[in-house]
């Protein structure tokens, strides 16, 4: 199978487009563009394996908001756990939303699942039988790329009626810090329960590759054995520990991303894409000219994601007012309206 594609390729576009990778704005990933200033590691971090008992997974306790009763570990990013979580089961009947981040499933497929694709009418109906035909439901809250938030105690409801049938409920919620209120982070020592975040996406850490995993301790424990020892670097336990523990910057943070997603909806309708849906940390508009726009941008060397079933385009944060007024500049020169 093809990996699926992802933001971010902007050597790629570069290549293609003639344009110097310097001269490129990359708005084709949900990145916060001003994200926490990593401190100096200290030398001795780089020369100690990572120690398990540091305190990391009690700041991560604190981070989810997980009973004592849950498990709590670091990852390499949420895409270590996306890729092993399919090991845990055999073959079964994984629902994953559609449209959604493509590597779920992707993963579950490699595993030997039968995959079946959730819509969004789907997951906001009152008929809920189609959880009867799945035996582990993937939920990305928001959803990647269409934002679409559902309530954490209508989560618990499914997971109920999975769990009844020894089935399970997966919550990535990568993109949910500044929204923490819809996080099932709370009820992570439920059995058949777990969810995933990242520090790549809210704190701006993508480069990193950490996150963390909290859930039911049969979940998490095998994921532990599957991902093996020292499956996260000792400098990237020390950064995690100190941007967790930094609670200033992350309220301040939440504040401003709410403010400048609005700000991209409101600079987006001006030109013609009305209606968008997202997150804090991008905007997702469905149109049929999508793949027109994207080109527009593109020959301007501004970088979006496009996706083509349906025809939408996603549109990151700029993260300078320059950078702001080039994207109004070249909206209005593409002629989108």
């Amino acid at each position: 199978m093809l990996p699926p594609e992802h933001g971010g390729r902007l050597r790629a576009a570069a290549r293609k487009w003639d344009i110097p990778l310097e001269q490129w704005l990359d708005l084709s990933t949900g990145i916060n563009p001003l994200g926490w200033p990593v401190p100096v590691i200290p030398e001795e971090v780089w020369r100690r394996l990572p120690e398990p008992d540091d305190g990391l997974e009690q700041r991560i306790r604190q981070w989810l908001g997980a009973p004592d009763a849950s498990a709590c570990m670091p990852i390499a990013g949420s895409q270590a756990a996306i890729m092993a979580l399919p090991r845990l089961r055999s073959p079964c009947r994984v629902g994953v939303p559609s449209p959604g981040y493509e590597e779920h499933g992707h993963c579950w497929v490699a595993g030997g699942h039968w995959v079946t694709g959730i819509t969004g009418e789907q997951l906001v109906s009152n008929d809920e039988t189609w959880l009867d035909e799945l035996d582990v439901l993937v939920l990305i809250n928001p959803n990647n790329p269409t934002g679409q938030l559902i309530d954490p105690h209508r989560l618990l409801g499914w997971h109920d009626r999975l769990q009844r049938r020894g089935g399970w409920l997966i919550v990535d919620e990568a993109f949910i810090d500044a929204s923490p209120e819809f996080s099932v982070g709370f009820a992570t020592d439920r059995p058949g329960l777990a969810a995933m975040r990242s520090l790549g996406k809210f704190f701006g850490l993508a480069g990193l590759r950490a996150g963390a995993v909290a859930g039911d301790p049969d979940i998490v424990g095998r994921l532990g054995q599957v991902l093996g020892p020292w499956s996260v670097s000792g400098p990237a336990r020390f950064v995690m520990s100190r941007v967790l523990a930094d609670h200033p910057w992350r309220a301040a943070t939440a504040e401003r991303l709410n403010s400048e997603s609005r700000r991209l909806s409101e600079c987006l309708s001006r030109h013609g894409l009305d209606g968008s849906t997202g997150t804090a940390l991008f905007r997702y508009v469905r149109d049929s000219r999508a793949a027109d726009i994207a080109t527009a941008l593109a020959r301007q060397g501004i970088l979006v994601r496009e996706f083509e079933d349906p025809a939408a385009l996603r549109f990151g944060l700029p993260g300078s007012e320059p950078e702001w007024a080039r994207f109004e500049r070249a909206l209005y020169l593409s002629r989108l309206y």
